[in-house]
């Protein structure tokens, strides 16, 4: 096959017909031959160097298939492409001498992989790989074109004067992404591969060739500077470049290939926005949702309107068509409009002022843009494309000033952003169309982060005033750089990650104090129960009693709380106390009164080891001990003494609410402290008034609201609203596995409360609590967005009659 260099006769022919470009035809020519062999060079070591890892990764995945098919497909994509290596690489360079040869002849038509679109034909009916083929491709060209847009703009402005002062565009320049892209497409055709192999091969190209592209136009650039052409060129493009949106469809949208890790693992990531999370199922559903709205947009304007597209757009008063304002006049309109309003919007932080600025905003925006699109006597229209994306930010931010799930005072300042993201949605078509572009989640997670304040959790107003920092840097940063963003967006994730590991702590600590309440108060239960049991309506002497009802109480509690009601501790400790029962009641024969004697030293024994374990003084312990002394001997001589029934102790111990320091430290871990005017022993409420009750209305089983609180998961966050009107936000933190209630904590991770479902359900009927949304705010958006454009829809469609 012929090369470039056996034609230069029509490189000199194409020269020769543009007089007038500045220097010899001869001269341009070798120009371009300059060009053209420093290209091929290069792209065909990146290419070389692409091939020598294929096999690699390749390789590196098959030993990590989920399944053994899985393996095999990779390993046959490894001998495929052994096998064929060399005659794609043949095929490839063929594709480029000929780009050269159709740039050279002014033959080369902009190169810009096209997608069928969903909204004209079903995807059932576009061949499969061949879309996913588009969208790989695509992908690429679009995120090459962002991150080398000024490099290449130079290579443009140089071409274009060696190649006679026609204008070169990235789709026109021979070494721009999408022809060198559309070229190793076609060459890759001559492989047989599945598809899945294919986009991992199409990744990698990304990786090793489209990342090596800018020393290319580095070298392209020095060259032809050294050669004289255009040396004084500003480094920065003109605004009509820098307002320019990315062509080509959605980065990361289905199809688009994951990049591949260091080692060759292909990693699942988003596309051209970093290291998101990459999900194509979600991908494939966002486009069909941005699709649909772009179509129920679109279906608002007359017919005739339909022409406008991004050539003419306005009819003028008698009919004629009027060009539209250009990207570059909105830019500079909302440019001004933003640093008008950014002194007055610092202290309208209300949601009234900022939905009042919302409102306003589209009809500023055209005055000032017929302002700066001509003289005055001009007429100048805006397009469909730009008045849709201006009513669609428009409607973005009016459902963020009606949102449930932000505060006002968050509703305010979030607001105060509308101007910025119009410019953003201008200059980057992908805002509404794909997950992970930076300004969609900087706004998620300011809102997420928005969505749990409060000013009881924020006492010291951090996010408050974070947030506040996020919405006024970009006010006054955010020009057409979205390096702004990024660069915020990184920033609020760290500041997010810092409170997060702050307030898990906080919230583990809170588990755990919920948890060591539950347990006591389930061990003062059982306690109780078992006492209560042996005490029954049998009379007892007082010092029996007490010892029942308050040392040896605390016993049971802490050996419940350490050992368990099935352990053998616990158990010995419920056989002392049926033997102490036994102990206490009248002996009348000779062979009880042996058997009590041979019993009391075990008694005694058990008896000081319980005391001392719940803290009793030794002194006490030695009084205790007399006085049983006393009692037993009375007992074995016959004497009568007086005696308390149980209710009577319960009487005496209702007033008595707390356990011993030693049992808090057992179950919290605090130090025991022990109050200055109570003894180390407390006293065991033994009355059933002094367990939790619970709510004395229980909804029934299916009631909405039942199920609404049955439904909540661990991280999901509700409002409390109180009788005076207070808003506490709280997060579901914890579900108890003793109670099944549910502890809910603030942002800082502090206790707020905790509930019963029933007690839940109640406040949720009564509108006490209200939960709120877990879909991200851009997609709840977006969603409520498409609903209300298709009920407008519906409202001013004609009933379908018979012509």
């Amino acid at each position: 096959m012929a090369t470039p260099e056996d034609k230069p006769s029509k490189i000199v022919e194409l020269k020769q017909r543009q007089a007038g470009a500045g220097g010899s035809p001869d001269r341009l020519g070798e120009l371009l031959k300059l060009v053209r062999g420093i290209a091929l060079k290069r792209v065909n070591g990146l290419v070389s160097t692409l091939f020598e890892n294929v096999d690699d990764a390749l390789f590196h995945l098959a030993e990590r298939a989920e399944s053994n098919a899985v393996q095999v497909q990779f390993f046959d994509g490894m001998r495929e492409v052994r096998k064929k290596r060399q005659l794609v690489e043949r095929v490839f360079q063929e594709q480029l001498s000929q780009i050269f040869n159709d740039f050279a002849d002014g033959k080369l038509k902009p190169v810009r992989p096209e997608v069928a679109n969903p909204s004209n034909a079903g995807l059932s009916l576009v061949d499969d790989q061949e879309l996913e083929d588009s969208l790989a491709i695509s992908s690429m060209v679009a995120k090459s074109e962002n991150r080398l847009a000024r490099p290449l703009h130079l290579v443009n402005q140089r071409l274009s004067v060696i190649s006679g002062g026609n204008v070169v565009e990235d789709a026109s320049n021979p070494i721009g992404p999408a022809p060198l892209c559309q070229a190793f497409r076609s060459a890759v055709r001559e492989f047989d591969l599945n598809v899945q192999v294919k986009l991992i091969i199409y990744k990698l190209y990304d990786r090793y060739v489209m990342a090596g592209l800018e020393p290319l136009y580095e070298e392209v650039n020095t060259e032809l500077i050294r050669a004289g052409v255009l040396p004084q060129i500003r480094h920065q493009l003109p605004p009509s470049m820098r307002n320019r949106a990315p062509q080509g469809p959605l980065p990361g949208a289905a199809g688009a290939v994951p990049p591949a890790t260091a080692d060759g693992q292909v990693a699942q990531t988003g596309g051209s926005y970093g290291d998101v999370g990459y999900d194509p199922v979600a991908a494939e559903l966002q486009a069909e949702l941005y699709s649909t709205l772009r179509n129920l947009l679109a279906s608002r304007r007359p017919a005739h309107h339909e022409h406008g597209g991004d050539g003419f757009s306005g009819y003028g008063s008698g009919g004629g068509i009027v060009p539209n304002l250009s990207p570059t006049d909105l830019l500079s309109a909302l440019t001004i409009l933003q640093s008008q309003s950014q002194a007055s919007q610092a202290q309208a932080e209300s949601v009234a002022d900022a939905a009042k600025i919302v409102q306003q905003l589209k009809q500023e925006l055209l005055d000032q843009a017929q302002r700066l699109g001509g003289t005055a006597n001009s007429n100048y229209a805006v397009s469909s494309a730009d008045e849709d994306t201006i009513d669609l930010v428009g409607m973005l931010f009016e459902f963020i000033l009606q949102d449930r799930n932000l505060p006002p005072q968050i509703q305010a300042l979030i607001g105060r952003l509308q101007i910025p993201y119009l410019k953003i949605a201008i200059l980057d078509k992908h805002l509404f169309a794909q997950k992970t572009h930076p300004a969609r989640r900087l706004l998620d997670a300011m809102a997420e982060a928005g969505k749990s304040w409060s000013a009881e959790s924020d006492v010291d107003n951090k996010l408050h005033d974070r947030i506040r920092a996020v919405v006024e840097t970009i006010l006054s940063d955010f020009d057409d750089d979205l390096a702004v963003i990024e660069h915020e967006l990184a920033g609020f994730e760290q500041f997010l990650h810092q409170h997060k590991r702050r307030a898990e702590l906080a919230e583990q600590r809170a588990a755990e104090v919920t948890r060591g309440r539950e347990k006591l108060h389930t061990a003062r239960r059982d306690a109780a129960r078992e006492i209560l049991a042996r005490i029954g309506n049998r009379e007892l002497a007082p010092v029996i009693h007490n010892v029942l009802s308050r040392p040896w109480a605390n016993y049971l509690v802490l050996t419940d709380l350490r050992h368990g009601n099935d352990s053998e501790e616990w158990k010995n400790a419920l056989r002392f106390a049926d033997e102490f029962v036994w102990s206490s009641l009248p002996k009348t024969t000779e062979a009880e009164k042996t058997r009590l004697r041979a019993l009391l030293p075990q008694l005694e024994k058990t008896l000081k080891h319980g005391l001392g374990t719940v803290a009793y003084h030794e002194g006490d312990v030695r009084l205790l001990m007399q006085e049983l002394s006393r009692f037993y001997q009375g007992l074995l001589n016959g004497e009568t003494f007086e005696v308390k029934t149980a209710e009577a102790v319960i009487a005496e111990n209702a007033a008595s609410e707390q356990l011993v320091e030693a049992e808090k430290a057992t179950v919290t871990g605090e130090p025991p402290v022990p109050p200055a005017n109570q003894s180390p022993v407390e006293e065991i409420v033994l009355a059933s008034g002094s367990i939790e009750a619970e709510p004395e209305e229980s909804p029934a089983s299916g009631d909405e609201f039942v199920e609404a609180a049955q439904q909540m998961k661990v991280g999901n966050w509700i409002e409390f609203i109180d009788e005076s009107g207070n808003r506490e936000r709280a997060k579901l933190s914890w579900v108890s596995p003793i109670s099944s209630k549910y502890l809910f904590v603030n942002r800082r991770g502090l206790k707020v409360c905790d509930k019963s479902v029933a007690a839940l359900a109640i406040e949720l009927r009564r509108g006490s609590a209200v939960l709120l949304e877990e879909v991200p705010l851009f997609d709840r958006a977006l969603d409520a967005i498409v609903e209300r454009l298709k009920q407008t829809h519906a409202t001013e469609s004609p009933s379908p009659t018979a012509s």
